[in-house]
């Protein structure tokens, strides 16, 4: 079955590659250029706020004068170091407003004479997407005492770059991609009057997308928190555009926003984090939260059941426990194989963690972080749960998706006056190894203190394996073995610290990376080893104060 799925997406990463290449001849050829040019808008009918750009842009406490700027020197390439982002226009939410607008016209009009003409690096997808949204939510900025004749070119390119992404717009397969294309389609038909048709089609395509990329209960099929982040920011977008121009604003585009936003304020960690499973990064969402609340975009109805992950709070004490299924082929370019992995935070402080993503460090640091090892769960013969696709053809076209599944069960949850209680178990081992896992963990209630218990149950008899229980801790967190050898001391501060308890369980504190936050942070791993023949086993733990 797996086989046929993976025959499936080879030939089909095949026809897409034969079909890039063919576009990147036609597209540079004058006859495709000749294509895009259209109809020159008469004027701006609606003029969005640029505030707006904020929720889009990755710019935080910056300043950027542009009256300091050569614009005769601003597009070297060999003077930028970051040349994709200064082609996205995203810095334009960082200029000053107040001072001499000169210069960035200038530069705008040096961009329009350099790259008025397909070019594949600047005029990738993403990349032109969001430059076309940031000279829209700018356009009253950059227009203001324009030139006819600069007015003119700064409209056409727009139209012949919203007229390349509608062409393109059924080849691209990365939704989130995706996304940003319907953005930049919706905003252009909302400005001129004559491209409504762009419009139309924005969202149109934005119903079926929301349609196939989340679940029922707003969260993505990818089972990636940054996603849902990613995706909701841009719906947020488009429809405070709509609404601000004065068009009628969806129900789909209403419904899935209030659903998102459900699941934002459910997942949210104590320290205003995402939990770090199945793609997701360590970005503080600080920001995004301040604006969606200024924009009155907000919810605090808070689940229990995330997107797979289990969710249980008391207080100031969090633990979000995996208990999902693998997403499917389409949708596992980032899922993370850490089934019955967890989170726990100790008083808003992060103490047992997943080593992250790493999607922005390298390929080979990408691939270590989705391997089993790098969640605190269990691995058997240091082998993961979920195997992963290694055709270099398919990987370049879809991402690094899974091969094989596996099934959840025996899930359930538990709470009363004292405790907090979650369990459930996986089969993924079973084919391989014969084993079935089982995790069960508790918070109490008024010591706040952490206890599992995590059993493998053998189904049949076999070879010797080798088991490990990983917990991995947050970077800053130290660990140190005991004189009894069953028990680790986790310094959190000077004056503070926690216990880590076994019973009859060698215990070892070794060397682990931390990658959530895009760069690699050294850490430490406490490690349950041991070997397992045809018995099952059940191993007692428990996190607590120290006193």
């Amino acid at each position: 079955m797996f086989g046929l799925k993976s025959v499936y997406f080879y030939l089909l990463a095949v026809q897409i590659t034969l079909i890039k290449i063919l576009k990147k001849f036609y597209f540079s050829s004058k006859n495709y250029n000749k294509s895009l040019e259209s109809i020159t808008p008469q004027q701006v009918y609606y003029s969005p706020n640029p505030f707006l750009l904020s929720i889009i842009s990755s710019y935080k406490n910056q300043s950027f004068k542009i009256n300091e700027v050569d614009p005769n020197v601003f597009w070297l390439e060999d003077k930028k170091k970051n040349s994709e982002q200064a082609h996205k226009f995203l810095w334009l939410n960082l200029i000053d407003r107040k001072g001499d607008q000169k210069n960035l016209k200038k530069i705008i009009y040096i961009w329009m004479l350099k790259n008025s003409k397909y070019q594949k690096k600047i005029w990738e997808t993403s990349t032109l997407s969001a430059r076309i949204i940031s000279w829209i939510l700018n356009i009253d900025i950059i227009l203001n005492n324009s030139t006819f004749d600069f007015k003119k070119n700064f409209l056409n390119s727009i139209v012949a770059q919203s007229n390349h992404l509608k062409k393109n717009i059924k080849f691209e397969k990365n939704d989130c991609k995706k996304i940003e294309v319907l953005t930049a389609l919706i905003l252009s038909g909302l400005v001129f009057k004559e491209y409504k048709d762009n419009f139309d089609l924005g969202i149109k395509e934005m119903e079926k997308l929301v349609k196939n990329y989340f679940d029922k209960e707003g969260f993505p099929l990818t089972r990636n928190p940054s996603d849902l982040i990613f995706f909701v920011k841009y719906l947020i977008l488009c429809r405070k555009c709509i609404d601000d121009a004065q068009n009628y604003v969806p129900e789909f585009l209403d419904t899935i926003i209030d659903q998102s936003l459900k699941c934002i304020s459910g997942i949210l960690t104590p320290s205003n984090q995402i939990p770090l499973f199945n793609g997701g990064t360590e970005d503080n969402l600080e920001q995004f939260n301040n604006f969606s609340n200024m924009l009155d975009f907000r919810s605090k109805n808070k689940k229990r059941f995330i997107g797979g992950i289990h969710i249980f709070i008391n207080k100031n004490n969090a633990l979000f426990f995996e208990v999902g299924e693998p997403p499917k082929k389409g949708f596992s370019q980032s899922y993370q194989s850490g089934p019955l992995s967890f989170e726990y935070y100790l008083d808003g402080k992060k103490i047992i963690t997943n080593c992250g993503f790493g999607s922005n460090i390298s390929s080979k640091a990408k691939l270590l972080s989705r391997l089993t090892s790098a969640q605190s769960t269990l691995t058997l013969n240091d082998t993961s749960v979920t195997k992963f696709e290694r055709s270099k053809l398919v990987n370049k076209i879809f991402g690094n998706s899974i091969k094989n599944t596996f099934k959840i069960s025996d899930f359930g949850f538990i709470e009363n006056k004292d405790q907090i209680q979650s369990f459930a178990s996986h089969n993924g081992y079973e084919k391989n190894f014969g084993c079935i896992y089982k995790r069960k963990i508790s918070i109490d209630k008024s010591t706040k203190n952490l206890s599992g218990c995590d059993e493998l149950i053998k189904k049949k008899d076999g070879r010797p394996i080798n088991y490990s229980f990983r917990f991995h801790l947050y970077p800053g967190l130290t660990a140190v073995k005991t004189m009894g050898g069953n028990s680790v001391l986790i310094q959190l501060s000077k004056n503070k610290s926690l216990i880590f308890t076994i019973n009859n369980e060698p215990i070892l504190v070794e060397k682990s990376i931390f990658l959530g936050g895009n760069k690699i942070l050294d850490s430490v791993c406490i490690t349950i080893s041991g070997n397992l023949v045809n018995k099952n086993k059940t191993i007692h733990w428990e996190i607590k104060k120290n006193i």
